[in-house]
């Protein structure tokens, strides 16, 4: 097979990963890539996710700059990077010279002057700085703040609709028992948002309060200079065995323990209006896949009408099973008359939902800290005249965005009989292992969600696609002819890779034990979907799906791999003994060990 075809066996694309250049300055070591740092560590810890400098445009986007004159110094102890950066936003052109140096003695500096040659306008630039969540989330923190006052406290273990931190200068904390770490900012005011609630594993401190307009304006010809400095200090006598010990350890051993109370979810997919005609073409494969359930997303505001209520009670006909609606409400008029036609629709398609989940329509873009929430008829109005349209039909409610806008707007759970959210890991970062690290902070998300929503209330949760099928924070998802790795892209070409079904496995494993109570990975047909198109036959993720769709309310084995960012594995038990789904995640083979016997199906893909 040739390296071409092996990388769209994986990836779904022969566009290559970004690359990079691994910095060394005695202990510490820092990631070079696209001009900007990743896992800077030191005597092998992780002491920050990323430094990078960030442009982006008004609907959020990451501008991609071109990188000029690019410089690269090492000697051993210490290391130095110049290069000109450029990008442009309509007519103007940002410019900016970057200059970065790390020494071993654990100080890195990272500084930017950027000037524009016409008004530039922007949503942000500067730095973002990322600290990870593993063994950081709750832990100790002295925070500095713009008025040299100093703050000692904690990062937020619950994930925090709001900015945990504002007006910073500094932060400090112990990357490792041995290792304290302070991350100096300088050039603007900077405050930290808890980046779990879009899944990325990591806690960003960003340049320029939200609560200030945006987008915004860098005047013409005026330079803007930003600095992060890091200073890392060391226990020279604990210095370096536990991090050269674990890194050295190439073997994933999986312990498998007693059988759970906690069952495994029932597994659905997600059909579009416009997605059902391929859906009842290929009807015959949803009994392959055997879901419990099909998500119809229905939508009055985009143009969907009884048509497409009478194509989900044909692909009803065509496939039984648990169908649920997922309805958008306009609240453009009287509540009542909006669900009496949508109740007239149903009665007269002959589409017989099982349960029917609704959201507002505003609620489907984000409404960011200190930004004007848009007008909304409250939830129990809506909830109410939910109720008197379907008396007997379950009611569902939260957001059919992400975790973020329902962490924001927290529904009045008791009047619903379930609650649900999305997410999408491709909101900030599109590259394989950013996407990869979302299943880090999956426990996270499902916590925090019980936390708002209450142990007992049931818990439903997707879609759950890389492509993104909706963007709440901006105007459109981007389009991706090219089949790239791109940020809040509606066709992500991994999901026609192997790296789809590494990922999904990866997320039921980590989602597994939330008890949660039904879970969409992915819509049946389109971009997101299940399907290779061209001849009906199943995607690789379409088979891990089916693998996980056999696992539905069997109860849970406690399952716990030594090394779960490499593995994940669920285990379940059957009548013939414990059976397991793993996938390997990284882009080595590993040595796995189990300490009983199983029945294993394995799905494995790479991690660049």
């Amino acid at each position: 097979m040739s390296a071409k075809d092996e990388a769209i066996r994986l990836f779904g694309t022969a566009a290559p990963p970004a690359p990079f250049r691994i910095l060394r300055a005695g202990l510490l070591e820092a990631r070079l890539e696209a001009g900007n740092l990743r896992y800077i560590r030191y005597d092998g810890h992780e002491v920050l996710r990323a430094v990078s400098y960030i442009v982006r445009d008004r609907d959020w986007g990451t501008l991609t700059p071109v990188i000029a004159d690019l410089q690269v110094e090492e000697d051993g102890d210490s290391f130095r990077v110049v290069y000109r950066g450029s990008c442009n936003s309509g007519d103007a052109c940002l410019t900016y010279h970057v200059g970065i140096e790390g020494w071993a003695d654990g100080r890195l500096s990272f500084s930017v002057e950027a000037t524009a040659d016409l008004d530039f306008e922007t949503n942000r630039c500067g730095f973002s700085v990322l600290h990870p969540i593993d063994g950081v989330a709750g832990a100790p923190v002295a925070v500095e703040h713009c008025d040299g006052s100093v703050e000692k406290t904690h990062f937020p273990d619950l994930i925090e609709p709001w900015q945990p931190f504002k007006s910073i200068r500094a932060l400090t904390h112990s990357p490792a028992p041995h290792l304290s770490a302070t991350c100096r900012m300088e050039g603007d005011v900077f405050e930290m948002e808890d980046q779990r609630n879009w899944s990325d594993a990591s806690y960003k401190t960003y340049v320029r309060p939200l609560e200030l307009p945006w987008p915004y304006s860098m005047p013409a010809g005026e330079a803007n200079r930003q600095a992060v400095e890091v200073n890392i200090v060391a226990n020279r006598e604990e210095t370096g065995a536990r991090a050269r010990s674990l890194q050295s350890d190439t073997s994933v051993h999986v312990e498998l323990g007693g059988v759970l109370d906690t069952r495994f979810p029932r597994i659905g997919l997600v059909v579009a209006p416009d997605e059902i005609p391929a859906a009842l073409r290929y009807a015959k494969r949803l009994g392959e896949i055997a879901p419990q359930a099909i998500l119809c997303h229905f939508d009055p505001a985009a143009g969907h009408g009884e048509s497409a209520l009478a194509g989900f009670a044909a692909l009803q006909r065509a496939f039984p099973a648990r169908y649920e609606l997922e309805y958008v409400v306009a609240c453009a008029g009287e509540l009542d008359a909006e669900f009496e036609i949508l109740a007239g629709q149903l009665r007269s398609t002959g589409f017989e939902p099982a349960s029917i989940a609704v959201c507002p329509s505003v609620d489907r873009q984000s409404t960011p800290p200190g930004s004007e929430w848009p007008d909304c008829p409250p939830l129990e109005a809506i909830y109410a005249a939910a109720r008197r349209a379907f008396p007997h039909m379950p009611l569902g409610g939260g957001m059919f965005s992400y975790f973020t806008e329902l962490n924001r707007k927290r529904p009045p759970v008791e009047l619903l009989d379930f609650v649900t959210h999305a997410t999408n890991p491709n909101v900030h970062a599109a590259d394989d292992e950013s996407v990869m690290e979302t299943l880090e902070t999956l426990p996270h998300i499902t916590r925090s969600t019980r936390a708002i929503i209450g142990r007992d209330r049931t818990y439903r949760l997707g879609p759950c696609t890389i492509g993104m099928r909706q963007n709440p924070y901006g105007s459109r998802t981007f389009d991706n002819p090219h089949g790239e790795r791109v940020c809040m892209a509606n066709d992500d070409p991994r999901q026609r890779g192997r790296f789809a079904a590494a990922w999904t496995v990866g997320y039921a494993a980590r989602i597994a034990p939330a008890g949660i109570e039904r879970w969409v990975p992915a819509a049946f047909t389109g971009p997101r979907g299940v399907l290779n198109e061209a001849d009906g036959s199943l995607l690789p993720v379409g088979e891990a799906i089916a693998s996980l769709a056999g696992f539905a309310h069997a109860r849970l084995i406690e399952c716990r791999a030594s090394d779960d960012r490499r593995l994940a594995a669920i285990a379940v038990a059957t009548k013939n003994g414990p059976a397991v789904l793993a996938t390997n995640l990284t882009d080595r083979k590993l040595k796995v060990e189990f300490n009983r016997p199983i029945e294993l199906e394995a799905f494995q893909t790479r991690r660049i």
